[in-house]
Order: structure tokens, then C-alpha cells, then sequence
């Protein structure tokens, strides 16, 4: 992408170093950088002694003997779980809480480390009475409660495989992830809180598990909501009965390093569900090697928050198994962000004390519409450290998280990786990195990032381009569930032609004159006007820079003059919604990016919305709004958090 076409990102000239105390007390320190860039492979054969307890000692970092296919301490063996819990408790840990949970209607729970393994043991027994064990595949569909983690933790302290799917998606999308992944065992609840109301799950088994022959033989059902469950007698179960029942002891044994960890589903996906593949020693080791350095974990005294579902790779790495590895406490919440009041989240982390705080770019603009005085209505000051994850941050959302959720002082990391990568791939580190808002800045120690043209060409910066993976890293999917062809073909082929295998992320980022890294989103979100390439990003930035915006939307849609036309939508903030008419901010907010970018920039519409359609992960459905900005019929919203926003838009529109 020409390094002009994202002008208005890169001439964010405000800069944040940081502070001399939190550099002194940093758990990064810069020779993480000096000894990887020295021998890769190496620094990450210390990492892995460092971070993860091996049953045996691994004696080969890396076999890339057959690339794609990665193995990482092949001949280790580790336990997952035992890393997680036991060894805490063996340490003199075990009275350290490690999950304050807080239920939507208000219900609290906090679990210590010695209590969640207890928990976990009395799971994986019933779990091995029921048959599972290692090759098995456990399925879990769950709401954001301690016994989804638990669950996680039971399947792998026996060496199965678990695929957690997302307690929001249809009957349909749970039976084709079943029956891709040949699951033994379906963990559920009864439902689930959202929004004041209670949603049934167990309906939804009952429906996936309806039709034909099944690879499932049991379902374990959490009683949560109390609500009316049909039950199929030999198969279901109650999972308080039978963890009542099983044995309180259970020793973890060594499994292989690259021995199957879990299989998770890209969401989105047409025809065939896309299983990604983690294996259990490379994983564990970044995952909780990023989580300590990335947010400056300190486990003695920090109370860290990620706010995602453990239904998304976000919820895998930086809920279950790096906090847990590195015997952190943290908070779960059930619930959303808005329920029962605006300030829930607030209300949350001025109850624990949360230190380290990690959620979205959507739910950060979502505040910023809403207003600060929310916030400022709470003590937010145990709060150090914060972080981004999911999309690019627009430079204005990430000041005023900074200013207001961090009292000015909080660093805040930018994290850019995928499911497929399994961890952080490029963040700053808060005790070294001086900060640019919008920019994910530099990749972690131990991996290596280029920025190639489409023609392969390693471009100079400052300059934009394709951002590939052009070494293996230790948390890489190993493949695409029963596909192998699919998986080199997906992620593999782009640049089949250069010497050394490149993945391709899907991404189109710029690089400056510093070396940092600008996200510019998935290459399909580069729209092509009258030739000259623009970044939806870019254009959103701009629109939200305006202080009349809470959160913009930017797609291309089929123009006969120029190709393609820049049409956007656009939620304005609450105190902005009756100030002017639509047709009069529309005009303004025109000029602004014209004068933001330039006039080839110019929206050719500007649509005021209400609400945004995105998922249940909070990613804007950008190729929804496509159907309407091209007048077709709008496509598949069932993996929609709210399924009536198209329809309220299009009927706005029409």
C-alpha cells in the first residue's frame, strides 16, 4: 500500500515513554530482545525451561524438518493442566485466589488455586469415567462460569483435546463443529445470563444432537440457570452429580509436547468449518511467556481482567492458560458490558482491584459513545496496565482509554496476533516501549515479521504492504483439523515462490521509519478507488477522530465512475445524536475526511446509524453493510450478537 494512503495514521505525532518507576520495576527488560535476535530457537528453548514444568525434559527445540508442519520440544512431555494448577498449589500458592468470578445478576464467586485444582481432579475423574482420554475430543459450549475453565483444564489434564465453542452460536454451527471434530463428549448448562434474561444451551445440544448418527456419547450439563431442560435418559447427566461421585484424587501424567492441546473454529467461514490445530508445549510457552512481559504481570500482586469469552482464541491464551500458568488472579464476568447497568464493567474492576485490564477496540469506542462521566463515576485507580485486541485502534479511542479508564498514566499495549498464531505476535512492552497511539509497534522477542509486496519484495519503510510470518514461532496452529491440504493452501501458498516458507496472516500493514508496525486490517478491507488503494482503518480513523464520533464502519461498495466508492456508517456520540440532523453531520463529517486524507477519500455516503452490526466476538460485519451500501440482499447474520441490526438498518436506509 503507498506509504500516502495512510497519512493521516502516521502523522500521530503524540508519543508516550514510560515512566522511570515503571521502567525500573519492569518484567521485560531489553536483553529479551538482544539474546532472541542472537538465536531464536534458543531463546525460546530457555523460555520453555523457564515458563512451563516438563514431566521430561525436551532435548530438540524445533523440528522444521517438513515445513509447514512445525514440532516444538517434540520429545518433552508435559501436563497442561498440572502446569496451570498444580504446581502452584506444590509451590505454596495454593491459597492465592486465582478466579474472582462475578455473575451478571450479581452473584460472586473467588476460587484459589487450591480449589480449582481440587475441582479439576474430581472433573478429569468423571470426565475418564465417562470414556475420555487421550485422542478423544472434548466439546464445550458454555457461558462465561468457572466450570467452562475447569472443564478446559479436565479434557487436557487427560491428555484429550477440547473444542470450546462459543455459548452464542446456533444449534447448526455446534453440530458441524461436533461432527468435524468427532467430539466423545459435549459439556453445556442448562443456560446462561444475558442481559437480565436467562438463554437456554442445553436446547441447543439437544437440537445439534437430534439428527443422525453422532459421535457423542454423553452430555454434561452445568446447572446454572434453573430454567426447564429436556433430558435424554443413558446420555445426559448432571455435572454436580458426577462430580459429587468421582474419586478427589487424580495424578497428571506427561503427555508428548505436540500432543493434540485443543481444535477451535474460525468463526466466519463458508462451507466446511476451518479447525484450527494447538498442540500443548510450544503453546503453553508463549503463551505464557507474552502474558507475563506483554502486560507486566506481577501474579503476587496484580489482579488481572480479560474481558473475552472463552469461546474465542482470545479467551483460550489470555484467560485460561496463560494467567493460569503464570498463577495469576483474575477476574471472569458473565455477563455484558451494559448490564444491569453502563458502568458494570467499572462497578467490576473497582470491586477487585483489577490492575491489568485487556478488552476490545469495539467496547472501548461503545464507552467513548456513551460518555465519560460513566467511568468517572468509579475508582479506576488500581488500574497500571491496559490492552487491545481484536482489530486495529483508532489513535482517538486509544487517548481516551489512556486518559480515561488509565487516569493518563496507564501504558497501553496493542496486541496484533490471530487463532492461528495462538499468542501475542507483536506488542509493545510497557516497561520499554515508548508508545504510539494506533500502531502495534514492534513484534515480540522471538519472532520475525516482514512486510512484503505482492510481488514478495521485502519493502523499505517507511512503506505498506502484506504482513507475513517468516519463521516458525512456538505457538503456530499445526494444521487445519483433517485438511493438511487446506491448510498449506490457506495459509502457505501466498508467496510460495520465495525461498523459505512465509505465512501470510491475511493482513495488509505498514511499516514506518522507526521500524513500528500500523495494522491496516484484512487485505480484503483495502478498497481500490479510481486507483488509488485505501484502508478502511485509515478512513475510520479519520471519521472517529472527529469529537462528534463514537464508532465509523468504512466499506467499499461497486461505483461505475471510480471502481469502487468509500461508503460509511456511522454512530455518533450519545450527546451529538440530537444536535444536528443526519443529513447535516453527514456533510461535515464528509469534509472532515476530506480534509483528514484527502478529497479521494471523500465518503460517497455517510450513513447515521444506531448500532453497528457485529459479532458475538465484537468484529464489525463489514461485508453486511457491504450488501446495503450495493443494494443486494443481505447475506447470513446468524453469527450476529444481535440478529435485527441489519434489518434496523436497512429498513433506516430504504
Amino acid at each position: 500500500m503507498p506509504s500516502n494512503s495512510i497519512d493521516s495514521l502516521l502523522h500521530e505525532s503524540r508519543r508516550f515513554a514510560p515512566s522511570e518507576a515503571f521502567s525500573a520495576a519492569s518484567e521485560a527488560s531489553a536483553d529479551l530482545y538482544t539474546s532472541a535476535k542472537e538465536d531464536r530457537v534458543e531463546f525460546w528453548a530457555d523460555k520453555a525451561r523457564e515458563y512451563v514444568h516438563w514431566h521430561k525434559p525436551f532435548t530438540e527445540t524445533l523440528d522444521w524438518s517438513t515445513p509447514p508442519f512445525a514440532k516444538w520440544f517434540a520429545d518433552g512431555e508435559l501436563n497442561v493442566a498440572y502446569n496451570c494448577l498444580d504446581r502452584h498449589v506444590l509451590a505454596g500458592n495454593g491459597d492465592r485466589v486465582a478466579i474472582h468470578w462475578e455473575g451478571e445478576p450479581g452473584d460472586s464467586r473467588s476460587i484459589t488455586y487450591a480449589e480449582l485444582t481440587a475441582e479439576v481432579k474430581r472433573a478429569a475423574n468423571a470426565m475418564a469415567a465417562l470414556g475420555v482420554g487421550q485422542g478423544d475430543v472434548v466439546a464445550i459450549y458454555m457461558p462465561l462460569v468457572p466450570e467452562a475453565v475447569i472443564a478446559m483444564l479436565a479434557t487436557v489434564r487427560l491428555g484429550a483435546a477440547h473444542s470450546v465453542v462459543f455459548g452464542g452460536f446456533s444449534a447448526e454451527s455446534l453440530r458441524s463443529r461436533i461432527d468435524d471434530a468427532s467430539a466423545k463428549l459435549v459439556v453445556t448448562a442448562d443456560g446462561g445470563w444475558r442481559k437480565g434474561k436467562v438463554f437456554p444451551l442445553k436446547a441447543a445440544v439437544d437440537a445439534a444432537l437430534a439428527n443422525g448418527e453422532s459421535s457423542v456419547t454423553n452430555v454434561l450439563v452445568v446447572k446454572r440457570g434453573d430454567n426447564e431442560v429436556e433430558w435424554t435418559e443413558g446420555r445426559d447427566l448432571w455435572w454436580h452429580d458426577q462430580i459429587e461421585a468421582a474419586e478427589p484424587e487424580h495424578e497428571a501424567q506427561g503427555f508428548p509436547a505436540e500432543n493434540p492441546l485443543f481444535v477451535l473454529y474460525t468463526s466466519g467461514t463458508t462451507g466446511k468449518p476451518k479447525g484450527i490445530l494447538h498442540t500443548s508445549g510450544g503453546y503453553l510457552t508463549q503463551a505464557a511467556f507474552t502474558h507475563k512481559n506483554v502486560f507486566d504481570l506481577k501474579p503476587e500482586t496484580d489482579v488481572y481482567w480479560c474481558t473475552a469469552d472463552v469461546g474465542w482464541i482470545t479467551g483460550h491464551t489470555y484467560v485460561t492458560y496463560g494467567p493460569l500458568a503464570n498463577g495469576a488472579t483474575q477476574v471472569l464476568y458473565e455477563g455484558t458490558p451494559d448490564s444491569p447497568n453502563p458502568g458494570r464493567w467499572w462497578e467490576i474492576i473497582q470491586k477487585f482491584g483489577v490492575s491489568i485490564f485487556y478488552t476490545a477496540p469495539t467496547a472501548i469506542r461503545s464507552f467513548m459513545k456513551a460518555g465519560r462521566q460513566i467511568p468517572e463515576q468509579f475508582d479506576l485507580s488500581s488500574i497500571r496496565v491496559l490492552g487491545s485486541v481484536g482489530e486495529p485502534i483508532n489513535p482517538e479511542a486509544w487517548i481516551w482509554y489512556r486518559d480515561v479508564i488509565g487516569a493518563g498514566t496507564a501504558p497501553i499495549v496493542d496486541t496484533w496476533w490471530q487463532t492461528e498464531t495462538g499468542a501475542i505476535m507483536i506488542a509493545a512492552l510497557p516497561g520499554l516501549t515508548t508508545l504510539k497511539p494506533g500502531s502495534a509497534q514492534v513484534p515480540i522477542p522471538g519472532i520475525k515479521i516482514d512486510i512484503l509486496g505482492e510481488d514478495g519484495t521485502r519493502v523499505d519503510p517507511p512503506n505498506g504492504g502484506l504482513l507475513v510470518v517468516s519463521e516458525p514461532w512456538p505457538a503456530m496452529l499445526r494444521g487445519i483439523w483433517g485438511d493438511p491440504e487446506r491448510f498449506k493452501e490457506t495459509y502457505w501458498s501466498k508467496f510460495a515462490q520465495l525461498e523459505g516458507e512465509q505465512y501470510f496472516a491475511g493482513d495488509g500493514a505498514h511499516v514506518d521509519e522507526d521500524g513500528d508496525i500500523w495494522l491496516l486490517g484484512r487485505v480484503d478491507d483495502v478498497m481500490n478507488v479510481s486507483g488509488h488503494r485505501l484502508s478502511t482503518t485509515e478512513i475510520e480513523s479519520a471519521l472517529v477522530s472527529n469529537p462528534i464520533v463514537a464508532e465509523a464502519a468504512v466499506v467499499g461498495a461497486a461505483d461505475e465512475a471510480t471502481g469502487q466508492a468509500v461508503v460509511a456508517f456511522v454512530i455518533l456520540k450519545s450527546n451529538q445524536e440530537h444536535a444536528q440532523t443526519a443529513a447535516e453531520a453527514s456533510a461535515l463529517l464528509r469534509q472532515h475526511v476530506a480534509k483528514e486524507i484527502g478529497a479521494i477519500a471523500r465518503p460517497r455516503e455517510i450513513f447515521i446509524v444506531a448500532e453497528l452490526p457485529k459479532t458475538r466476538s465484537g468484529k464489525i460485519m463489514r461485508r453486511l453493510l457491504q450488501d446495503v451500501a450495493e443494494g443486494r440482499e443481505i447475506g447470513d447474520t446468524t453469527t450476529l450478537a444481535d440478529t435485527t441490526v441489519m434489518q434496523i438498518i436497512s429498513d433506516k436506509l430504504n
